[in-house]
């Protein structure tokens, strides 16, 4: 048994926490914001704050990967998910309509998930949390740095605990960084002596503007066009959460400055009702103003460097380590992938702190890292189309036989019921897109059906009526 501290009490945190408590060690998790979450899912979403999360009330998604891991390592926050009324999402409920091959598959339910907004689905992992055994949650304490002692790798700080706003120093044989975006570790290794971590960031150039929604009737509204709709300079995203809620989100390029007028309510509601497939999601209570979001980065640390880590008995675990793009969804999923690997390495090399670490670069490096790269690959395409089209140039074509590759994937995927099946793995987070094209004749099939296919041109009104639509 270890005594673990976990930074940081958001959804990917307490999992972790839930996680290592389970077998048998002792968790502590710290989490600087106070207030304890409301039981009903209206006061979590109306009074809860977390101005630790920037992101708090801002559309979120639970993949079909997060039900699996909850299935098998979770399983009464799945039941608590159900109690709340998450919302069933399954993507074969909308084949696209290009598909005339609607025959079921084994497997099929592999894609189903349940989904909610971020405040109703943190304040379910919050109450599990609060029954777990050998799991303390400690709300309102502010951790100031780590405490260190004999290094394990000679010239490397060895972490034995942290430091504490009011309870002193508190020690530990591991402690687990979830603190998310804003994350303090990189500077506390350097404060020990540490080198700091590696860092990869880049603006990921978009900026969101969402706004939710309640049906008093009950439902959510029909998915007839992708959650994640894209059209030539903008994306729209309609995303179900509990309750008969909703949320509508657009997404656009930071440099376009004219569509930054979409901050208005009501020229953002102008905007989405202009869209034929997308208006319907209009047919609601307002439940927020217009939320904006930008700012957003693309970054990942590596705490492996020259071939040593920075430090050792310290993990990065989700948005600490790496975060992304929120457009496609995946932060929770990733995250939640993360923590069971991280238990996974907790479990074979906790005493051997060197090992550990080591151990944990491998790990993140084969089994995470990989949904980083995909998803920054696709922000660059994406914004470049974006402002190619915006600025009347041509889009670039994709560079290299695994972007082309992709590509196809993507752009057969709608046409046939085999690919679309494979496609919707990686988007729920399943599988890489490379593992996917890898089966015995996908790739082939993929090249096949798309070389005579065109992208999909959604129904929107040209850009000009749009930005009048703003003026």
């Amino acid at each position: 048994m270890a005594r673990i501290c976990v930074l940081g009490g958001g959804v990917c945190g307490l999992a972790t926490a839930m996680m290592l408590a389970r077998d048998g060690h002792e968790v502590t998790v710290f989490e600087k914001d106070g207030e304890e979450p409301p039981e009903s899912p209206e006061e979590a979403w109306e009074a809860w704050e977390r101005k630790g999360v920037a992101q708090f009330r801002q559309p979120h998604n639970l993949h079909a990967r997060v039900r699996h891991i909850l299935q098998a390592e979770l399983p009464e926050v799945l039941a608590g998910l159900r109690e709340a009324n998450a919302h069933r999402m399954d993507p074969l409920d909308s084949l696209p309509p290009f598909i005339a091959d609607r025959a079921p598959r084994a497997g099929d339910d592999r894609f189903w998930t349940l989904t909610g907004r971020r405040a109703v689905v943190e304040s379910v992992f919050a109450r599990a949390a609060r029954e777990e055994p050998r799991l303390e949650l400690v709300r309102g304490e502010r951790v100031l740095g780590l405490t260190t002692g004999a290094s394990a790798v000679e010239g490397v700080p060895h972490v034995t605990g942290i430091e504490t706003e009011t309870r002193g120093a508190i020690g530990a044989d591991l402690v687990v960084d979830a603190m998310g975006r804003q994350s303090k570790l990189a500077d506390w290794i350097a404060a020990a002596g540490g080198k700091r971590p590696r860092e990869q960031a880049e603006d990921c150039q978009f900026t969101y503007y969402s706004r939710f929604y309640a049906s008093p009737e009950g439902g959510v509204p029909q998915m007839i066009a992708p959650i994640l709709s894209p059209f030539a300079t903008y994306a729209i995203l309609t995303l179900p959460a509990d309750n008969n809620h909703w949320s509508v989100t657009i997404a656009i390029s930071n440099a376009d400055q004219a569509m930054k007028r979409l901050r208005a309510t009501q020229a953002w509601e102008a905007f989405v009702s202009a869209h034929p497939l997308h208006k319907h999601w209009l047919d609601g209570l307002p439940a927020s103003d217009v939320l904006p979001l930008a700012g957003v980065l693309d970054r990942r640390r590596w705490f492996v460097v020259d071939g040593a880590p920075v430090a050792t008995g310290v993990a990065a675990v989700a948005d600490a380590w790496a975060c992304t793009n929120p457009q496609a969804g995946r932060g929770i999923a990733v995250g939640m992938l993360h923590a069971v690997r991280l238990r996974d390495v907790v479990r074979e090399h906790l005493d051997a702190p060197a090992r550990f670490a080591e151990a944990w670069d491998e790990t993140t490096e084969r089994d995470v890292a990989p949904w980083f790269d995909l998803q920054v690959r696709q922000d660059r395409a994406y914004v470049a189309a974006m402002n190619a089209e915006r600025e009347g140039r041509p889009a670039p074509a994709p560079e290299g036989e695994r972007a082309q590759l992709e590509a196809a994937f993507q752009l057969a995927a709608v046409h046939d019921a085999d690919l679309f099946r494979g496609f919707m793995e990686v988007v729920t987070c399943q599988t890489l897109p490379e593992q996917v094209l890898a089966r015995p004749g996908m790739a082939e099939r993929a090249l096949a059906v798309a070389k005579d296919k065109t992208p999909v041109a959604l129904p929107a009104p040209p850009r000009e009526e749009l930005l009048a639509l703003l003026a």
